[in-house]
């Protein structure tokens, strides 16, 4: 299956298909051409389900704010999610987070690590509006949006009581834009602009789960790994973008690296300078790899090498040997003792088989999602974008 899904992902984002084999020109991409147009028929009456009434479109008690994207995985929707429930917890709004929990729910499992002892929580399920309500009917809620005399402060001000702290103030829906069954206050749209959208074909021949004409939906866009891009082609980006809405806010973020922790001792804390003329096998199973190998290569390592699996790959005993034999291979080849580096989402999905990787050591990589400026952006700009939506949404807001 990881062959076929490299071949698929080689497809969607080759620049030209006359560079690929007969074979996957002949066979695969007419395969995939037809599935690609199955995938649009099922899109359509989707959205015709929804248009008509068809299917119900639920309001939930507090504000909503999605996070999410038009192509498949890394587009850095999981930590703009923490770096909004880190905002909204400490503006005094106890957030939920509702994600569907890919793979035995690694990326749940890294936000209750980096959220842990902020008024964050986090629930799992594909029926959102139900694992919402169970919240609710748990905790309780109070809705931001009605300005009242008993209800707990909103923008700007602290929550003190513990009572306020357990209650819910707003939703995140990770992964959200493609979940149209809830309503929502905000629709943040994520762009890796490293990939951008590929070939620009629905999946599954491109990586696109919408057409680019959804982005009319969209309140903000975010171009992530804005620092991996050139100049002329974040324009392009920028222009894209603004063909299709041109009113449309843009920012952007990129990934920045802190330290490292040892697999094997959580609580261990590595500087970036610790693998300094070191040998590196990078291992992930991301939606886009690049930005963490490149991040690797900044290290200042004498040598780097990578491994790459689909987005969300639960690693098993076989890929286990396969990474052994690569750092038997470069042990013999530089005579030292290689080091595997893997994201904090390799560690959470499954950091026990990571383990059977000894003697050879494992440490996962700690970044954080940070804004950064461009022309007509400040760093700040998007917390201050944020705000005023929210004010403009939350009319209790102050």
């Amino acid at each position: 299956m990881e062959k076929v899904r490299a071949v698929v992902k080689e497809i969607a984002y080759a620049e030209n298909h006359a560079k690929l084999s007969p074979l996957k020109r002949s066979v695969i991409i007419p395969v995939l051409s037809f599935a690609s147009s199955l995938y649009t028929l099922a899109l359509s009456l989707r959205h015709s389900l929804y248009r008509f009434g068809l299917h119900r479109n639920h309001r939930l008690a507090v504000p909503v704010i999605s996070v999410g994207n038009l192509t498949w995985g890394g587009n850095g929707k999981t930590p703009m999610v923490e770096f909004i429930a880190r905002f909204l917890a400490d503006s005094g709004i106890p957030p939920l987070i509702l994600t569907r929990g890919y793979a035995g729910g690694d990326e749940a499992r890294m936000l209750e690590r980096h959220l842990f002892g902020r008024p964050a929580k986090i629930g799992v399920g594909a029926n959102r509006a139900a694992v919402a309500a169970s919240y609710f009917e748990r905790y309780g809620y109070f809705d931001p949006r009605i300005s009242t005399s008993n209800q707990s402060p909103c923008l700007d001000q602290k929550v003190e009581s513990h009572l306020d702290l357990e209650k819910i103030g707003a939703v995140i829906l990770d992964d959200g834009m493609q979940h149209w069954s809830l309503q929502r206050d905000l629709e943040i749209v994520m762009v890796n602009g490293l990939t951008l959208w590929g070939n620009c074909q629905l999946l599954p021949l491109g990586p696109l789960r919408e057409p680019l004409t959804a982005l009319k939906r969209a309140d903000v866009a975010v171009i992530h790994n804005a620092d991996l891009v050139s100049e002329q082609n974040l324009k392009e980006i920028e222009h894209m973008i603004r063909e299709v809405k041109e009113s449309l806010p843009i920012f952007f973020t990129r990934m920045t690296p802190s330290h490292f922790f040892e697999v094997a001792n959580i609580n261990s804390k590595l500087p970036l300078g610790a693998l300094s003329n070191t040998v590196i096998l990078c291992v992930s199973a991301i939606g886009s790899a690049n930005a963490f190998v490149t991040a690797m290569e900044k290290v200042g390592a004498s040598y780097v090498d990578r491994l790459d699996f689909s987005d969300h790959h639960v690693f098993q005993a076989r890929d286990v040997e396969m990474i052994r034999r690569r750092l038997e291979e470069l042990e013999d080849k530089f005579d030292s003792k290689p080091i595997v580096v893997v994201t904090e989402k390799d560690y959470d999905r499954d950091s026990e088989i990571l383990k059977h990787l000894h003697p050879f050591k494992v440490l996962a990589l700690c970044s954080e999602l940070q804004t950064i400026s461009h022309i007509g952006c400040t760093k700040n700009g998007f917390k201050k974008l944020l705000t005023e939506v929210l004010r403009e949404k939350l009319p209790g807001a102050n």
